[in-house]
């Protein structure tokens, strides 16, 4: 019996790619399509695939709320996105690999086989990332600043705001953020925050 995959991405053509990519192998047969991570999990749930192979960044339900719900219902989760800088999430919400779409059709079909074997698959920038990560387990310290400007943006002050709230200037804020990016290995707001919760920074 093929292996049955379920692809979930929000772009067509970027869909109608990897079903081409998959369908040159014999033992790989594409179930079917999502385009976000509620259809995605619907689908699970109704063509019972082998393996999904979820895109991260989609609308709505994203990627990696989609894997959380995903775990331990069946399917294991191979992530294949843009970008390398959300591999701790995915991994943590149970994905069981995390590929790049730039890898080549050859590399992603045997990163479905080793999904679907329970084997981890990295690519390398991602494993690259991950063992960086590792090796500085302190560099999250935020100082009481950086922490009092994070839980207004928490709560949902602009920068503006925020710098209202602080008695500082508004390049100040935006300077702070860029210190908080750093440190929690983050590129943006929301990832910021998200990554603070989680670390139990802004839970004290």
């Amino acid at each position: 019996m093929p292996l049955r995959v379920l692809i979930a991405d929000d772009h067509p053509i970027v869909r109608d790619g990897l079903r081409a990519a998959l369908g040159g192998a014999a033992d790989l047969e594409v179930v079917g399509e999502a385009a976000d991570g509620e259809e995605a999990v619907r689908l699970a749930a109704e063509l019972a695939p082998d393996v999904v192979l979820m895109d991260l960044r989609m609308p709505g339900l994203d990627g990696v709320d989609a894997i959380r719900l995903l775990r331990g219902t069946g399917p294991r989760v191979l992530v294949l996105t843009t970008f390398d800088t959300d591999v701790l999430p995915a991994l943590e919400a149970g994905a069981g690999g995390y590929l790049l779409k730039d890898a080549p059709p050859e590399e992603l079909v045997r990163a479905v086989r080793a999904t679907h074997r329970g084997e981890t698959v990295l690519a390398p920038a991602v494993a690259g990332r991950l063992a960086e990560h590792l090796r500085r387990p302190a560099r999250g310290r935020l100082s009481r600043r950086e922490l009092e400007v994070l839980r207004l943006v928490a709560e949902g002050a602009t920068n503006k705001q925020a710098a209202r709230a602080l008695f500082i200037s508004e390049a100040s804020v935006k300077t702070h953020l860029l210190h908080i990016y750093t440190k929690l290995d983050v590129r943006d707001r929301a990832a910021a925050v998200g990554e603070a919760y989680r670390r139990g920074l802004l839970n004290r």
